[in-house]
């Protein structure tokens, strides 16, 4: 499985931006798409993340009310829209996958097989 993450980029406190992961053709049917960040020395923490199958969503405590995550079945891709951005969502964001769609570990870096390269998303304020 491949992950090609895009649409980071600089914007001002209170703007929005929209990631996308576009993700290569698989046969896997319990699937967690997710979205995950790392700022600049600070571990990588959970953003988002959706089921591919039946789409149940999840959230970080810090991005609910203010982010979106999102999926197109026919092309393939999950998003991330982000508004109200604060100074404080500023870092790498990395899009994943888990392959065997376990619930109780959703949040867990360490259960997602796949990764994208990352995009870098910088909020000034």
């Amino acid at each position: 499985v491949q992950l090609q993450a895009s649409g980071g980029g600089l914007v001002q406190a209170g703007g929005s931006l929209k990631l996308s992961c576009a993700v290569s053709r698989h046969t896997y049917s319990r699937v967690h798409m997710a979205w995950f960040r790392q700022a600049p020395g600070k571990e990588r923490e959970f953003v988002a993340a959706l089921r591919w199958r039946g789409g149940s969503t999840y959230y970080a405590d810090s991005v609910k009310g203010r982010f979106t995550i999102s999926m197109d079945n026919a092309k393939n891709t999950v998003y991330l829209q982000m508004n109200s951005l604060k100074p404080e969502d500023t870092a790498v964001y990395y899009c994943a996958v888990d392959v065997n769609g376990i619930l109780s570990s959703v949040r867990l870096s360490e259960a997602y097989d796949y990764w994208g390269q990352g995009t870098q998303v910088t909020v000034s304020s």
